[in-house]
């Protein structure tokens, strides 16, 4: 497999102009797999390896490509459930690797050449190990066509979800939270993120007026998005439509966080096929064009995240997103950021002045037609919040939106440019998209 060690693919500070590569780089295709809860130990069909070939199969009938076809395949080494994120296998129950199963790949692991040997993909040149999660993967696929470290990629996002106590292993399982660790984990189900994430939103409400009940309106349009997404958890498994008074109702996960404000780990996989713009004006459907890719990261001060520290780094990644793009916050049609956690968008939202909207204005905005119907479609996806922690529904919203095969969350408004991202305020991946290359 190759190194990443010596590919310099990111795009993570400012001052770098327009992307060298706008508009050359497409998304031909994409699939998601069928989607479970929890994969249950037993069905060899419904594992994350059985899922991921599902969703790879899928993306290239998709695009209309062949096996003999794809030179590169990029799949990410961490599958969720694990620890921090990592390996499932450091803490599962273990029945399901007795005799005859000899081997975790396939079953909780899925790596590049775990599929490539499985999908007998046999002309794959670009198989990097140590891939980043979602965010930052679909930006190393965009630069490797771009570089022409291959022409046609798979790229592939396993997330798997076992029985047992999501992240409870590793550190997580310790009788003590050590160093600055004890300041966070008490409070939180995975490195204190549940904690991170609440502390900054009440300062957020503090500065600019509101309560988090505010938050209930963005918190039902999720849910409703994510039940017009028939491969999401929320559509396939008859969740009902969420309403305000079930959504302030609902216990608290760490207060104000509650229930509906986190999103639901599921098993699944998503994958989809990138190549140059000159091959996919040729495959099955409209191209989608990469007008742009960011990677970014910021530290903070202490163990805790402040509200200046988030809204300084999430301003840097919206100008590092228009300056590489070339498009301004009036030009940007479909916006569909992260929201493992609700209390997350605003920030995103406010970064970004979508519609207009500035450090403040969130709430007020939540409180408007946000529907895909309406003047303001934000967050068509349904994100994680309406179809599971896939991590993969703003991706697929942006793709088919500006396709114009979302269906019933197709907006009515225009939709020729998108943005989309994963990760949280302070680190992550993010994409521009457009329906023509210019």
């Amino acid at each position: 497999m190759t190194s990443l060690s010596d590919y310099s693919w990111r795009r993570n500070r400012e001052g770098l102009g327009v992307w060298d590569h706008r508009g050359q780089v497409a998304v031909a295709g994409f699939g998601h797999s069928e989607i479970d809860r929890r994969w249950d130990g037993e069905s060899m069909d419904r594992t994350v390896g059985a899922f991921s070939i599902q969703a790879c199969q899928l993306a290239m009938d998709d695009a209309g490509v062949t096996p003999d076809q794809i030179d590169g395949v990029i799949c990410c080494d961490s599958h969720i459930a694990g620890p921090s994120g990592g390996t499932a296998g450091r803490w599962a129950p273990r029945p399901y690797f007795d005799p005859p199963y000899d081997s975790e790949w396939g079953l909780t692991l899925v790596n590049g050449e775990w599929l490539v040997e499985q999908m007998g993909l046999t002309n794959v040149e670009f198989c990097p190990s140590g891939v980043p999660a979602i965010g930052e993967m679909l930006g190393l696929a965009s630069q490797a066509i771009a570089d022409g470290r291959c022409t046609t990629c798979l790229v592939i996002y396993p997330t798997g979800n076992l029985a047992g106590r999501y992240r409870r292993g590793g550190e997580n399982a310790e009788d003590y939270a050590k160093g600055n660790r004890q300041w966070t984990v008490p409070w939180g189900n995975h490195g204190g993120n549940d904690f991170i994430n609440a502390f900054p939103h009440q300062q957020y409400c503090h500065r600019y007026g509101g309560t988090h009940d505010d938050m209930a309106p963005f918190v039902v349009n999720q849910n409703r998005n994510g039940l017009l997404t028939p491969w999401g958890f929320n559509a396939t498994h008859d969740i009902p439509q969420l309403t305000v008074e079930d959504y302030v109702s609902s216990r608290y996960i760490l207060k104000p966080l509650r229930l509906w404000d986190c999103d639901r780990p599921v098993n699944a996989s998503g994958a989809y096929l990138f190549t140059t713009a000159e091959r996919a004006r040729d495959m099955k459907q409209p191209p989608v064009y990469i007008l742009n890719h960011n990677q970014h990261s910021a530290g903070t001060r202490s163990t805790q995240a402040v509200l200046d520290e988030i809204e300084a780094e999430t301003d840097r990644l919206a100008r590092m997103m228009f300056e590489g793009s070339g498009l301004s916050a009036d030009e940007v049609d479909i916006f569909n950021p992260y929201d493992g956690y609700s209390t997350m968008t605003q920030f995103w939202l406010e970064a970004f002045q979508w519609h207009g909207v500035k450090r403040g204005d969130a709430f007020a905005f939540y409180a408007d037609d946000i529907r895909v119907e309406g003047p303001h479609p934000f967050s068509s996806s349904g994100g994680n919040l309406g179809t599971g922690r896939l991590r993969t529904a703003m991706w697929t919203d942006s793709i088919e939106q500006l396709r114009g095969s979302a269906g019933p969350r197709q907006v009515t408004v225009r939709a020729e440019t998108a943005i989309a991202g994963f990760g949280p305020p302070l680190g992550g991946g993010w994409i521009a998209f457009g329906k023509y290359p210019n």
